[in-house]
């Protein structure tokens, strides 16, 4: 068993003072910055707030040698700082750069080269001269301290430092097992920066050549109530497309990044970095082009000496590009939309350690690594059922879980049966589900009536009732209007409002009880061809406001798991929707209530790219009660202002359709003062509740105290005497917590599950949370994917799976000498909530991830008649 974990992050030394560099800074001027105005003005026919800049940033990082960054709110005001420098780029290079941009962007071609010429001429002459650069002491590891400790950067580091450590990273090659790899910086402009390995690595598989390379990710992050904070470097794989096995109209937008030469002379960071770029399908042209702001648009103006790919050519020949034309390349960058690729996703722990190992050297000495987390607990997981009996012995795990089902079946359902209507395509997913049913729940076969097309089960206080018939045209593409003139959101609602009238016509209303409805659909891939053709979420909005819940199955297909144990699946998170599911016995100590309660708040937010091509912002809130309640699973109705059934919740928000509270941090409050009658936990993930809550950001929290909006910090018992709570956080999409390794005295490396603390720190509030690794992802030891060591093995084919930390804060709790708690119990309490027998370790704890996924029934609709589309 592995005693401690290692992070792949990185803090300032204190030994080594503050990181000071002089910059140079590039202001916009208010002369320049009002033409620029008046012309996107006289070109757009309305007045912005600010200047479309971001491409124009991209192609100044990559053929501005020097530039490190661009300020955020660049483009907003003259006076700010715009370009922040290395060294002085000279007026010959940015001038025909903003000409060009401004060429592009604002239309008029005479204008433009006088404003070229303006730039290019400089001094008092030129009305329209850029700024003097200046000259500004940087520290990069400058830090604020927040009232509640928590060390933060200044806000411009967040752009700043990233840049600084990718090109620190890209000054050395990465050495490993004789092989050596050089890394080119990729820059978005949002804060986080990648670098990939250039040139791409080649696998020779099946009688062609598949290309990919290393990839980090540099982001800075903060930690609660931490004296220093973090910059976090994310290593994986960048896979490279050598052909498109889709059609031109499919490509939505592909990301390419072009390695083109600098037509300046030679500068600093010459080199290092690719461009990025955007292609796809252009449905008023009909062809491939660059898109969403790509510089490449604007290269043959600016090096009329070279040769640079055409978006066309780019679609058909992309493995020629990739390899490169004269001194020109080019890669897109692999989606699984794009067809199938035989390089695995993922790097193995031994390599993510290498990489540390060097990026530790690289950033040496003004950043550290930081401190091994150790084990803080052995109590790693609550009482589970032992996984080592014999399936035919009385007493076996199988038996004993399919009685655990059945109790809970029977405690949500109330004493109400279990309706069930199966809508089948294929005879064989019908009797799949029909023969799991009673194994799954620990009954004897059903008896069948109605020439075999009902099934029912009674025994133990459960009866169960299945009707069977065709699903027909019921699940069939959705028929949209192909008035693309009309915006995508209405169109998709009209064909919603169409099926749930034919699920009306269809219903016999036989149905009593508790409803169900599993559906047999196709797979995703079967409606590709026609954008928002899938029927499953206009079923679950038609069945649902009938009061019915609904489970999907797909139909049997090449490459889909065994058609039993999806069968299995499908009747388990129909369970989970009826609320038949409690979290195991707890053992994370003597401190917690016997008669604790769980609850937790999800905040689904749905955008014009959600579900039903409309935004949608609702707050979900689950209560879960122990003890002699356990698994009572309860849901909050907003409408109703009180706890209902978790079924009846997900129902609700079926129907509320487009209503939305326009006080989400009332309604959190709200939720808050109806938990007052026991003790409870309650577990927010706060990268998700800070989009409403903004006080649930790092720099705002302070131990064992709440605040809202503007106004005060109040205690958290204010909102209960035996109020604990615990935020969570995964990576959110942002690298906001890190990646990570164990190791031990050996040199093993791999993975380890279990709670992880700082060692010696007795007010710790910060822990970390990560499971092991599944038996169906495990890998052999020694599979290496960048470099061949010695004794080792090459498999770039193999998909690496990596699990990952959940950062645990315990922000609320006792303190009172007479009764005080112990942290480590409420974040090993919070970590045991992750396991439960019928499922692999979950992403969350139990109530969150109940939370979580209510989403699936918030599924807002156009209304009829909104509006055309706007291009």
């Amino acid at each position: 068993m592995y005693r401690a974990i290692r992070a792949v992050a990185y803090e300032p030394d204190p030994d080594f003072g503050p990181w000071q560099e002089d910059l140079h800074v590039l202001r916009l001027g208010d002369v320049l910055h009002e033409e620029l105005m008046h012309r996107q003005e006289r070109s757009s026919g309305c007045g912005r707030p600010r200047l479309p800049v971001a491409r124009l940033h991209s192609l100044l990082r990559a053929w501005a040698p020097g530039v490190l960054a661009a300020a955020r709110h660049a483009g907003v005001d003259g006076r700010l700082p715009w370009l922040y420098a290395r060294e002085p780029v000279p007026r010959q290079v940015l001038a025909p750069l903003i000409g060009t941009w401004a060429d592009a962007t604002f239309g008029d071609e005479d204008e433009v080269v006088n404003l070229e010429q303006e730039l290019q001429a400089g001094g008092e002459a030129a009305a329209l001269a850029l700024p003097e650069w200046e000259t500004e002491r940087v520290d990069f590891a400058e830090t604020v301290v927040s009232s509640g400790g928590t060390a933060e950067p200044l806000p411009r580091l967040y752009r700043l430092l990233p840049e600084a450590v990718a090109f620190r990273l890209a000054g050395a090659p990465f050495r490993a097992g004789g092989n050596s790899l050089r890394f080119r910086v990729v820059s978005s402009g949002t804060g986080g920066v990648d670098l990939v390995s250039w040139p791409p690595l080649r696998y020779e598989h099946r009688k062609q050549t598949w290309y990919y390379s290393a990839r980090l990710t540099v982001t800075v992050q903060t930690v609660p109530f931490a004296e220093r904070f973090r910059v976090h470097v994310a290593t994986g794989v960048r896979r490279w497309a050598t052909r498109l096995d889709v059609p031109r109209w499919k490509l939505g937008g592909a990301t390419v990044l072009l390695d083109t030469p600098l037509p300046w002379p030679e500068g600093p960071d010459r080199g290092y970095r690719l461009m990025v770029n955007t292609l796809g399908y252009d449905w008023s042209s009909k062809e491939v082009d660059w898109k969403r702001r790509s510089p490449a648009l604007l290269l043959s103006d600016l090096d009329i000496a070279r040769r640079f790919p055409e978006p066309e050519e780019l679609f058909t020949s992309p493995e020629k590009w990739l390899q490169g034309c004269q001194d020109v390349a080019a890669g897109i960058v692999y989606h699984p939309v794009l067809g199938p690729h035989e390089v695995g996703a993922g790097l193995m722990p031994r390599e993510r350690a290498g990489l540390d190992e060097w990026i530790e050297q690289r950033l040496s000495p003004v950043l550290r690594r930081v401190a091994d987390l150790s084990r803080v607990t052995r109590r790693n997981t609550p009482s589970l059922l032992p996984r080592s009996s014999k399936k035919a012995e009385p007493g076996s795990r199988e038996v004993q879980q399919a009685l655990a089902r059945r109790t809970a079946l029977i405690r949500a359902l109330g004493g109400r049966p279990l309706d069930v209507e199966l809508l089948w395509q294929s005879p064989q997913t019908r009797d799949a589900l029909l023969t799991a049913l009673p194994k799954v729940i620990g009954l004897a076969p059903g008896s069948r009536t109605d020439g075999d097309n009902t099934t029912s089960w009674e025994a133990g206080g459960v009866r169960v009732v299945v009707r069977s018939r065709p699903a027909g045209e019921l699940a069939s593409a959705l028929q949209l209007s192909r008035d693309r003139r009309r915006r995508p959101a209405v169109r998709l609602a009209e064909a919603i409002t169409e099926r749930c009238a034919q699920v009306a016509e269809s219903d016999d209303r036989t149905h009593d009880g508790v409803s169900l409805v599993i559906a047999e659909i196709a797979g995703k891939s079967r409606f590709s061809s026609v954008p928002d053709s899938d029927p499953k979420h206009a079923l679950r909005l038609a069945y649902g406001r009938q009061g019915r819940l609904t489970q999907f199955i797909n139909l049997p297909e090449p490459g889909t798991a065994a058609l039993e144990h999806r069968a299995n699946w499908a009747w388990l998170d129909a369970f989970r929707q009826l609320g038949a599911i409690s979290p195991p016995a707890h053992r994370a100590g003597a401190g917690i209530p016997g008669d604790l309660q769980y609850a937790a708040l999800w905040l689904v937010r749905h955008t014009k790219d959600g579900p039903t091509r409309s935004p949608a912002r609702r707050l979900v809130a689950v209560r879960v009660r122990a003890g002699n309640d356990s698994g009572m699973v309860e849901g909050w109705d907003a409408g109703r202002a009180e706890w209902v059934p978790y079924p009846s919740m997900l129902l609700s928000l079926v129907n509320a359709g487009g209503r939305a509270s326009t006080d989400l941090e009332r309604d959190i409050r709200t939720v808050l003062f109806q938990l007052r009658d026991r003790p409870t936990l309650l577990l927010v993930n706060s990268g998700n509740l800070r989009q409403c809550w903004p006080r649930l950001c790092n720099g705002a929290l302070t131990r064992d105290m709440l605040a809202f909006g503007t106004g005060p910090e109040q205690r958290l018992t204010t909102y209960g005497d035996d109020l604990r709570m615990v935020l969570v956080r995964d990576d959110n999409g942002r690298g906001e917590v890190p990646e990570w390794y164990a190791h031990d005295e050996l040199a093993k490396i791999g993975f380890s599950e279990g709670v992880w603390a700082p060692s010696g720190d007795l007010y710790n509030r910060v822990f970390a949370s990560t499971t092991g690794t599944p038996p169906a992802a495990a890998r052999p030891k020694g599979l290496m994917k960048l470099a061949p060591a010695a004794g080792g093995r090459t498999a770039p084919g193999t998909t690496a799976w990596n699990p990952r930390l959940l950062e645990v804060t315990v922000l609320g709790c006792r303190t009172s000498e007479q009764a005080a708690d112990h942290p480590v119990e409420w974040a090993t309490l919070t970590h045991q909530l992750r396991y439960h027998d019928d499922y692999p370790p979950l992403a969350y704890p139990l109530p969150l991830h109940l939370a979580q996924l209510a989403k699936e029934y918030v599924l807002p609709l156009a209304p009829a008649g909104s509006g055309r589309a706007a291009w």
